[in-house]
């Protein structure tokens, strides 16, 4: 990252944290990865690292190669004439022997761990077959009449380990989003130690040593170092990589920060309010790595099949046995290279990858977007949905009060209007002074510094601006003062009252030039939203706790033509049910806060703005960015991810359907014979088949 973090200390700060925020960087990764195993269930594979494998398979490739030129029945099948020295024939007994053990063993404990959880499958399946071929191919080297098997053995071995390298890649690579939000957390920071009347003194320190209470100054190009609000400064908030939205957001004083942000163009003190495994992004990493853990109803299908697959395999190994040998007692060699092809081609391996890896990498991508997917199967069902129910305020609204109209007498300028509104408003502090002093600062407005402020609760406020006298009142104010306003004021300040807006007039000098209304600021991303999921044929609606009029007002102007109006948090939850009465599959989108049974009630919760908390348990789904856009994405990538499970499930459970009766024999009359290694590089191809589908979803359109 670039740019310097000064931090300042208070030195009544409380004791620091105990939670390190910079290695939290590297240890929490760590931590939620075995705490929360994507591969859990997948038995056989906890721990493995794809560095493992790799060096497994070049080492076991070596041993492998001689093995094969030195093996005599290989030679004999071929045709072929290999070297021959004294002591030759017995190489690939030895190599054959190291490459069980030592590549051999990982398959061989991971079928003890299945053993053990009383869940036999594919490390099971694996090791039967290379102890089969171990102990035939001894017996043959020890006098056995028949062919050995030492080249099978090590070319099984060899096979399945550069597949599980190449799985077990693609897996990792599935969870690089984690990766990467690890990453932007900065791992030092410049400690300045603040005295009354002393120069400041600076020290380099770890960000673990940040706490609570803390003064942060993040200059520049720098990224926030934990989770704050700003005390002193403005700045472009960069938030890409944490919520998804590619814009940056003006901050100031007041607002909150989350760590890993980035700062641009200002400088920003900011107080310390979270930190280590209590903030934002650390949150972020336990809902991507929960996600990851969790399985869809398609992976219960899919650890169900392969849980057949095992006993289907034995059934097939067995019959293969006795039936080869009623029809070919004196080959016994023939009869074992049956059954150890059946053992190889029944193993699960593009089984068990098909739906993890999809769902990993779903996760992932939807993690960049900033979705955040805390159950699988709530992005399974997604596709589905027929009903999308809206909570308004903070999730179609911002939930803070914004100016919705200025409305001016004849003759009266409005940017001047509202610049003297501002004025006054500035010095108040009430909700609707803000939002006017917001609006003026926006529009790039300026006034001098009001003067004789006064303030009334629930009546306004006056005082002087550039020599005039202003007010900012209520309605009834006006009528109290004997004031009179135009027709057109009076007009437009009925209809706005009727939909449910705040209504101040502005005086000055005791004319009344005009009127503001203040209403909930509707997010500019909504009415996209509402128009694209109509589009999809997907209805929409929304409840609010406002009244009808309000709800109503909201409702026109974003095309939402059904209103649950006047709705108490407690009551969600029904409307939510009076939706699915009919069948319908609803997803219920509010803030997680007092809609927290709706979104439980709901087929699908997703709850919005996860960017500053994410400690929100009763939604499937989180969309970091507050950007109800992103019920959209969640439906596309929803239905993409649908299709690559059941693309690789057919895929895997079709090529094991076909293979074992081949790998049984049923076609040797017609001269076509499937050899253990020959099924080995099979089984190796359906799992890069499988693996190479899913990666497709990193290119799929979710919009």
């Amino acid at each position: 990252m670039g740019g310097t973090i000064d931090i300042v200390m208070n030195e009544t700060n409380p004791a620091h944290a105990d939670h390190d925020a910079g290695e939290h960087a590297q240890h929490a990764d760590h931590d939620m990865h075995s705490a929360h195993d994507p591969h859990a269930g997948h038995a056989g594979h906890e721990g493995h690292d794809p560095a493992i494998f790799r060096r497994k398979f070049w080492l076991s490739l070596a041993l492998t190669v001689p093995t094969m030129v030195f093996s005599t029945g290989l030679q004999d099948i071929l045709g072929l004439s290999g070297p021959r020295f004294a002591g030759s024939s017995l190489i690939p007994a030895v190599f054959g022997i190291v490459l069980f053990v030592y590549g051999g063993m990982v398959f061989l404990r991971g079928a003890v761990t299945e053993l053990r959880g009383r869940q036999p499958g594919m490390m099971t399946l694996i090791s039967l077959a290379i102890i089969v071929a171990l102990g035939y191919s001894l017996a043959v080297t020890l006098g056995l009449a028949g062919m050995d098997f030492w080249w099978e053995l090590a070319t099984l071995i060899t096979i399945m380990l550069l597949g599980h390298w190449i799985e077990m890649s693609a897996v990792m690579g599935a969870q690089d989003a984690l990766g990467e939000l690890a990453g932007l957390l900065p791992n030092e920071a410049e400690r300045v130690h603040r005295h009354d009347g002393q120069p400041e003194r600076a020290e380099t320190v770890a960000v673990s040593d940040l706490s609570v209470g803390d003064l942060v100054r993040v200059r520049p190009g720098a990224a926030v170092a934990a989770d704050g609000e700003i005390v002193e400064g403005s700045a472009e908030i960069d938030e890409s990589m944490l919520t998804g939205e590619s814009r940056a957001l003006e901050r100031g004083m007041g607002d909150a920060v989350v760590a890993g942000s980035i700062a641009g163009g200002g400088s920003l003190l900011v107080r310390v309010t979270k930190t280590g495994s209590d903030t934002a992004l650390a949150g972020i990493m336990r809902l991507v790595a929960d996600a990851q853990a969790s399985k869809s109803g398609a992976q219960l299908l899919a650890d169900r099949a392969a849980a057949w697959l095992f006993y289907v395999a034995l059934a097939a190994a067995v019959i293969t046995l006795v039936v080869w040998w009623l029809l070919r007692p004196d080959d016994p060699a023939f009869v074992l290279e049956r059954v150890v092809a059946v053992l190889i081609i029944a193993c699960p391996h593009a089984l068990g990858l098909a739906i993890p890896l999809v769902a990993q990498i779903s996760t992932a991508r939807g993690a960049r977007r900033g979705l955040l997917v805390r159950d699988r199967h709530a992005l399974e069902e997604a596709r589905a949905i027929d009903v999308v129910l809206f909570d308004k305020t903070g999730t179609l609204t911002e939930g803070r009060q914004g100016v919705a109209s200025v409305v001016t007498a004849e003759g009266v300028d409005e940017a001047e209007l509202l610049a003297h509104a501002a004025g006054i408003e500035s010095a108040a502090e009430h909700p609707i002074g803000r939002a006017i002093v917001a609006e003026a600062r926006q529009r790039g407005l300026s006034w001098p510094h009001a003067g004789n402020f006064e303030a009334s609760a629930g009546r306004g406020v006056s005082g002087t601006v550039g020599g005039r006298s202003i007010s900012v009142m209520a309605p009834r104010v006006l009528t109290e003062r004997g004031l009179t306003a135009q027709p057109e004021l009076v007009n437009a300040a009925n209809a706005a009252s009727r939909a449910g807006r705040t209504v101040v007039f502005v005086t000055v000098d005791d004319r009344v030039e005009g009127l503001v209304t203040i209403a909930d600021v509707i997010r500019p991303e909504s009415k996209e939203a509402i128009e694209t999921l109509t589009k999809r044929g997907i209805r929409v609606a929304m409840l609010t706790g406002d009244s009808q009029a309000v709800g109503a007002a909201v409702a026109a102007e974003l095309g939402i033509a059904e209103v649950f109006a006047e709705v108490l948090p407690s009551d969600k939850a029904d409307v939510v049910a009076r939706l699915q009465k009919d069948g319908s599959r609803v997803a219920m989108v509010g803030d997680g806060v007092n809609d927290a049974p709706a979104l439980a009630r709901a087929d699908v919760g997703m709850a919005i703005g996860a960017g500053t908390d994410v400690a929100i348990e009763s939604a499937g789904i989180v969309l970091a960015s507050s950007d109800p856009r992103g019920v959209t994405t969640v439906i596309a990538l929803s239905a993409a991810t649908y299709r690559k499970m059941w693309q690789n499930l057919a895929w895997a459970t079709g090529y094991n359907v076909v293979a074992i009766p081949l790998a049984a024999g049923v076609t040797t009359s017609l001269g076509f014979v499937v050899s253990p290694a020959l099924g080995a590089v099979l089984m190796s191809i359906s799992t890069i088949v499988v693996a190479l589908n899913a990666q497709l979803l990193r290119r799929a359109p979710i919009g």
